[in-house]
């Protein structure tokens, strides 16, 4: 049976010119960072004057609170707010739960009947989740992909997104071993932080495909 083909996220996009590549390429989602200390951090105003055309913009948060992160959306004209951080779920409720998408980190959670918690008690708050490798809440770009052999022993309430130093060469080991609704590309496709490769972000999308027509 075939894999279904997951969507495509392109995150940390800084350029106009790299986030056209992304659309051009199939993406569905382009994700701006609002972080000050990362190097793929950009402003509200920055971002708002990029275009996406038919694209869902997606917002990075990972020190705002619900009052901020809602501003910036506004600004920016962001569809989604990526909760990267320590945000409760009362800042979910304030900026609407049809727009959370859930940062969860499966290594800082210790074992799949901890993640299988943490994803049901979220699952009222968010209408999709995104899990990333690292151990502390609000890491993030380490480069490294997660293990992920053990989330066939999770359920998940809503779609989700697997991120993590994905690129052309692990894609197929990853989907070998679970099946995510999206893959998020970002570290693992880029040049340099925040200038994405559209020859690595082709390939990457290349191997997604592949992997979606295999039995």
């Amino acid at each position: 049976m075939n894999k279904k083909l997951p969507f495509i996220k392109v995150c940390g996009q800084t350029h106009a010119g790299t986030v056209d590549a992304s659309l051009a390429l199939g993406a569905r989602y382009v994700g701006f960072i609002f972080h000050r200390s990362s190097p793929r951090s950009i402003t509200a105003e920055r971002a708002a004057a990029i275009h996406t055309r038919f694209a869902s913009r997606v917002g990075v948060f990972v020190r705002q609170q619900a009052e901020e992160i809602v501003r910036i959306m506004q600004i920016a004209h962001l569809d989604y707010a990526q909760l990267h951080g320590a945000q409760t779920r009362e800042d979910a409720e304030k900026i609407g739960v049809d727009r959370v998408i859930r940062t969860i980190w499966p290594e800082h959670c210790g074992s799949a009947a901890a993640l299988q918690k943490e994803l049901d008690d979220w699952a009222p708050f968010c209408t999709m989740y995104l899990l990333d490798a690292g151990r502390d809440v609000g890491s993030g770009g380490t480069g490294r992909s997660l293990d992920v052999e053990q989330f066939s022993h999770v359920n998940f309430p809503h779609p989700w997104i697997l991120a993590g130093g994905i690129n052309a060469q692990n894609i197929p080991q990853l989907l070998d071993h679970c099946s995510p609704d999206g893959i998020d590309l970002n570290s693992g496709v880029e040049l340099a932080p925040g200038l994405k490769d559209p020859v690595r972000l082709l390939a990457a999308i290349h191997a997604c495909r592949t992997m979606s027509r295999q039995d």
